[in-house]
């Protein structure tokens, strides 16, 4: 069957069609991208503003258009961080349904992080162990541990990379003084999750990286991916210490330039290192592996496990 899915996300809403059968892991078929930034369109009291509503209504709606010209047998919509925090978010969710024909289904920080490491499990295998999951959407950062296909301990943090660019580093480019205290208040949070919350948990066998955010740094440190297999090489925290600096000191439009960072990631790719590498430091993490499925393969997954009869909710966990 052909699957469609459309992810509300803080930066993009992306449409993701896979060719998807029980048994098989899903072949992907189309993927299409609408930059939104969200995060650059709320309001004083936490409203997504009326000119970011109508930048996810179109998305959605194109998607809708291109999910029926390709013609898909089922379509999921899901919204993440943006559209779950704001305060209008029952409103945006009210107009994204009149407007493009598809109810979004919202996405608790801790489904983020079921679901992704469900894919993560599923492309590495169980022989990967005990996984420590770090993922960095534009809104959240999410942390995940367990040796299932779900984990034993999850946490969502109000440290993605847009939301902390848009509190933190604002200026562009950023000042010592403003990526400092972003460093500080990124390591008071990892710290506190991680005694309350990690304490205890098994030495992880592997530490893995996900969400686009991720996957640039790690191009951008660790060079190109493999022309046959197209992984990425792990993403090392010395790598990631020495980039800084430079990105530091280059504003938005210039970073967009360098491997790996694309438009809509440049602006906030160095908020994305300083809380990765924040992070990295407080869960003493020297490397990590980089893995190219993330939520939307999750959904996807779950959904094939529902066609399998193992009983699994396509989109809630």
């Amino acid at each position: 069957m052909r699957l469609g899915v459309i992810d509300v996300g803080s930066n993009t809403v992306h449409l993701l069609i896979v060719d998807a059968h029980a048994g098989a892991s899903p072949v992907p078929y189309h993927s299409q991208r609408s930059v939104v930034r969200l995060m650059r369109y709320l309001g004083p009291s936490g409203e997504i503003l009326e000119e970011g509503v109508q930048l996810i209504i179109e998305a959605v709606r194109e998607a809708v258009v291109t999910a029926n010209e390709i013609g898909v047998d089922d379509l999921i919509c899901t919204a993440t961080s943006a559209v779950r925090e704001a305060t209008n978010g029952e409103d945006v969710l009210r107009r994204i349904a009149e407007a493009g024909g598809i109810v979004p289904d919202v996405l608790s920080g801790e489904d983020e992080a079921r679901i992704t490491m469900l894919a993560v499990r599923r492309w590495l295998g169980w022989s990967a162990g005990e996984i420590l999951l770090f993922d960095i959407g534009g809104g959240s950062f999410e942390i995940a541990q367990g040796s299932d296909e779900y984990p034993d301990v999850q946490v969502s943090l109000p440290l993605g990379a847009g939301r902390s660019t848009i509190q933190y580093l604002a200026e562009d480019p950023p000042s010592r003084e403003a990526v400092s205290v972003l460093r500080e208040h990124a390591r008071t949070e990892f710290t506190r999750v991680r005694d309350e919350l990690f304490a205890g948990r098994p030495r992880p066998k592997r530490v893995v990286g996900t969400s686009k955010t991720i996957r640039s740094l790690a191009r951008l440190v660790g060079g190109p991916a493999d022309p046959v297999t197209g992984d990425l090489a792990p993403l090392h925290y010395t790598g990631l210490r020495e980039w800084e600096p430079s990105l530091r000191d280059m504003p938005g439009s210039v970073r967009e330039y360098l491997p790996g960072i694309t438009p809509e990631r440049g602006y906030q790719i160095m908020a994305g290192a300083v809380v990765l590498r924040t992070a990295m430091k407080v869960f003493d993490v020297s490397t990590l592996t980089i893995s190219p499925w993330a939520l939307r393969e999750g959904i996807v997954l779950r959904y094939i496990d529902a066609l399998d009869g193992r009983g699994a909710d396509p989109v809630n966990a």
